[in-house]
């Protein structure tokens, strides 16, 4: 509750700022041309400065307040206290020379390690997977990294530096980094959306610090599936009459996009795909509780900001260099056990892709695992179940 008081308190108190200045200076120009005496309309100018830099300051200070009161919620029994040897922390760990977050939640500091790469490149689910997924908490060390370029890590590269390879050094060195601190040989890697393709990468880069990989909503060759993305998009709002989203598409272009508005023509057609699975009736628990997570705990007001511009930022800067990697050909043979846990009706990441990937790739066991009423994000639309594969996983 009060990450949600802090979120709109934070929002009204800004409107309030702007309106009043706006007010403000309207106020001076006016009188300062009716008045004669322009001395008068100066002393209210000093007045009005005073008091704008009081609440620059005000502004400023709930600001650091918000940062600095940023925490997870504790884990609690069903009396409300504290579980004994359990784990819930916000961390910031260096990596590489980048200061990066992450969040560490769970019942038992001794339990298996499970490292959660949140989709994007940009996004941020620490509370997403707290919120969605928190039965895993009683049996594994749940951690969840912010990446360069998204959330709590917004700026912890600069920018137009990032690359795929920023995310795969970070990720090994944050691998290690928690083999170490909870004394374990290796750990559980899953990834959704973005986070399936890096886990994949991770995977082959140092297979001997993961038990598995799991991946949901899998990625697997990102021009393919922009531009399979896109003609349904098209094919759909054809057959629906919808002109205007038509016409959109066909000024935009068929996919690949490059340049700096990438974001933007790629939500034309990745909105009303999600959409289109909102309004599935198939899909259980569809769509994304967006302002839920923003006014989460986890962040404070500059990592509310920096949420929102992660998601339209970073994703426009890394997303152009995605668009050369097929896993299908640069990572058929992987050394650790696979798994995906795939929406039946995903049309985001396209279930042919992930068949086609499944089915020539080389590993020690790999399994596929449908969900009957999930979209793009099956630990979210059946949690439950999802939960219970990744147990079933982890007693292999």
């Amino acid at each position: 509750m009060f990450e949600t008081i802090v979120f709109l308190g934070s929002f009204l108190l800004g409107l309030v700022f702007l309106l009043a200045l706006l007010f403000n200076a309207v106020g001076f120009f006016v009188k300062y041309f009716r008045q004669k005496d322009r001395t008068l309309v100066v002393k209210r100018l000093r007045k009005t400065a005073i008091l704008f830099s009081l609440s620059i300051i005000l502004c400023v200070g709930f600001a650091l307040f918000s940062q600095w009161h940023a925490s997870t919620p504790q884990i609690t029994d069903e009396n409300g206290d504290i579980v004994a040897g359990s784990i819930a922390e916000l961390r910031q760990v260096e990596l590489n020379g980048h200061k990066e977050w992450i969040s560490i939640r769970g019942y038992d500091q001794t339990k298996p390690v499970l490292l959660f790469l949140a989709g994007g490149p940009g996004g941020s689910q620490m509370a997403a997977v707290r919120y969605d997924l928190s039965e895993l908490e009683k049996y594994f060390v749940v951690v969840n990294w912010d990446q360069p370029g998204a959330g709590k890590s917004y700026g912890a590269v600069a920018k137009g530096d990032l690359t795929p390879e920023t995310y795969i050094e970070d990720g090994y060195a944050l691998t290690k980094y928690l083999c170490a601190e909870f004394n374990q040989e290796k750990i559980y890697l899953i990834g959704e959306s973005w986070g399936s393709a890096l886990g994949i990468f991770m995977a082959a880069s140092h297979p001997e610090y993961y038990h598995a990989f799991i991946g949901t909503g899998q990625m697997v060759d990102f021009v393919e599936t922009e531009r399979i993305d896109y003609a349904y998009a098209m094919e759909i709002a054809s057959e629906a009459g919808d002109t205007d989203l038509v016409k959109k598409l066909e000024e935009n272009g068929e996919p690949p996009y490059y340049g700096n508005d990438i974001t933007m023509k790629s939500a034309v057609y990745l909105n009303y795909l999600n959409g289109l699975m909102t309004a599935n009736p198939d899909i259980h628990h569809s769509g994304y509780n967006t302002m839920r997570d923003i006014a989460a705990a986890e962040y404070g007001i500059l990592d509310k900001i920096n949420y929102l511009r992660g998601i339209l930022y970073t994703f426009n800067d890394v997303y152009q260099q995605l668009y050369d990697i097929d896993l299908r050909e640069d990572y058929a043979k992987l050394q650790i056990p696979v798994y995906f846990l795939e929406g039946r009706h995903d049309i985001n990441a396209p279930t042919s892709l992930v068949k086609a990937y499944y089915d020539l790739l080389d590993a020690p066991t790999k399994e596929i695992v449908w969900f009957e009423h999930s979209g793009h994000s099956p630990w979210i639309n059946e949690s439950d179940r999802f939960v219970k594969e990744i147990l079933r996983i982890a007693e292999k």
